[in-house]
């Protein structure tokens, strides 16, 4: 077994991307998950800033054209095997923005759903889900970087 396999197995390292909308997602993920009622790091996930080593990348709220390009380099930049997740109906279907969607490669200020950028493995809805859903969804995402050779 390799030491990321390994490591992996004692921790995961997950990074919160902020895309834009009105941050009712990221309260939750903040106030809530790293609260000690739910304590995400119980599961042995904790966050990280640095996308070289996270391990699952949680995107919440629309993708502003603004941040299509960092979103798409971060991705990049997060080692393989790796796991995302949408957080709230924003990057899952554009929610209250939904009218103002554009297309990738059409010059529009707002994009979604966020698999049109980037492959999504869990999705978590909800405006804003609850934290025991955010909670489930992250969780639902590590036995694919467990698992990974």
């Amino acid at each position: 077994m390799s030491l990321k396999a390994r490591s992996r197995r004692n921790a995961i390292h997950a990074m919160l991307f902020y895309s834009g909308g009105c941050n009712g997602c990221d309260i939750e993920v903040a106030n809530a998950l790293l609260s000690p009622r739910y304590d995400l790091e119980q599961y042995k996930v904790l966050f990280t800033w640095n996308p070289r080593e996270a391990d699952v990348l949680i995107v919440s709220g629309i993708i502003a054209w603004q941040l299509l390009e960092p979103l798409k380099k971060i991705y990049s930049m997060i080692p393989n095997p790796k796991a995302v997740v949408a957080i709230g109906s924003c990057p899952i279907n554009g929610n209250v923005y939904k009218n103002l969607v554009g297309d990738i490669g059409v010059n529009e200020d707002i994009f979604a759903p966020l698999d049109n950028i980037i492959p999504v493995d869990v999705k978590v809805p909800g405006c804003p889900p609850r934290p025991e859903d955010i909670l489930e969804g992250v969780v639902k995402g590590v036995p694919k970087l467990v698992e990974a050779p």
